[in-house]
């Protein structure tokens, strides 16, 4: 009778250990669930412009340039075209809107102020270096020769996920009633991306720039 009532007793604190053993492997899986999806949702902020579909990055961007012709007579402020642009990244495809003037100086009944749409391509990358291809086309405000068309190469560095900087050689082409002419300049571009902090979209930008290490 003793035996029995022993054996009961042991069977009964191995039954109570096997219960115990689980709950605790249970509570420790869920405090290590826990802590991981903590550190995983660190870059996880869903912002609206991001695309489900793909892994490219999308976002807005602000472009500043500083364009200087090189084959036009005259001094520095008859040279310098500064123009802001503002546009939306789609991966390695740009779709901008530029404004500016076409120089610091203007005479006569001309203007030099203009409105521009600018469509870039990024047709090559290695590390944090790109090369752009832009084709544009826009109207010169009350100017004998409106109509304006551009074509420019950049090589673009980029310096952050958030900045970037760029140096670019084109042409411009006006065309008129009655005549036509065209300009080659140099220039620097400072570019803004709007990115917010861990967000998917500035994953997918650190995922774009193809790190040398």
């Amino acid at each position: 009778m003793k035996i029995t009532f022993t054996i009961a007793i042991i069977l009964g604190i191995n039954n109570l250990f096997a219960q115990k053993i689980p709950i605790q492997q249970n509570v420790l899986k869920g405090v290590l669930s826990h802590g991981q999806n903590k550190k995983t949702g660190k870059d996880t902020v869903i912002e609206k412009d991001t695309s489900k579909e793909n892994k490219e990055p999308r976002y807005f961007y602000i472009s500043g340039n500083t364009n200087v012709f090189v084959n036009t007579k005259g001094g520095f402020a008859k040279r310098f075209a500064p123009s802001v642009e503002y546009g939306k990244t789609f991966g390695i495809f740009d779709i901008g809107l530029a404004t500016g003037k076409l120089n610091s100086f203007s005479a006569g009944s001309d203007t030099t102020r203009f409105l521009e749409f600018r469509p870039t391509i990024n047709i090559f990358s290695k590390g944090r270096f790109a090369e752009g291809l832009c084709l544009g086309g826009g109207y010169v405000f009350k100017a004998k020769q409106g109509l304006m068309t551009e074509i420019c190469n950049s090589i673009n560095f980029n310096i952050s996920e958030i900045w970037a900087f760029a140096v670019v050689q084109g042409y411009y082409f006006f065309d008129g009633t009655n005549s036509s002419r065209s300009a080659q300049y140099m220039g620097f571009n400072v570019t803004y991306n709007f990115l917010k902090k861990h967000s998917v979209n500035i994953q997918r930008k650190k995922a774009a720039i193809i790190s040398d290490n």
